[in-house]
């Protein structure tokens, strides 16, 4: 029973994760570990600035961690190194002093349709998200990211 307990609270209330790679730095770093709460994905109900996982759909399925910029409706707009959200500037206090953001196609301006998000990695330098893979099924988020607990002198609820 105890077993049973464990794989259905894994599969759909919380799971572990390790961060692999540095494309949410400087808020997870490489090899940091974190639980993903899996509940309220079925809501469908994500947040701007939410940290979530979500399934990559590449040929291995690798799941990605990012942050959500914008959500259904939102425009989003990469201009003079920084995100526009809806017109206004975007405050991002979690990034490092000196990140810039760039379009990595000749896609500067994006509209997040209905179903979808708009993520982008802290790291802007070196991370794969929405200016390469457009926007994110909301169907393919596995869960949100609630609290970084190793290592343990980095513990953080999100």
């Amino acid at each position: 029973m105890a077993l049973l307990m464990a794989l259905v609270f894994h599969s759909y209330v919380f799971a572990r994760a390790n961060v692999d790679g540095p494309s949410m730095q400087p808020t997870l770093q490489d090899k940091d570990s974190i639980f993903i709460e899996k509940i309220t994905t079925n809501l469908k109900n994500f947040k701007r600035g939410e940290i979530i996982v979500f399934d990559s759909k590449n040929e291995n399925h690798e799941y990605y961690v990012k942050r959500i910029i914008g959500v259904a409706g939102d425009k989003i707009e990469l201009k003079d190194s920084h995100v526009y959200l809806n017109g206004k500037l975007l405050k991002e206090d979690y990034l490092a002093p000196e990140t810039i953001t760039e379009p990595t196609t000749a896609t500067t301006q994006y509209i997040v349709p209905e179903g979808y998000v708009f993520v982008l990695g802290d790291n802007r330098t070196n991370s794969t998200d929405s200016r390469m893979l457009g926007p994110i099924n909301v169907s393919d988020i596995k869960g949100h990211v609630v609290i970084r607990f190793l290592p343990f002198d980095k513990l953080k609820m999100f």
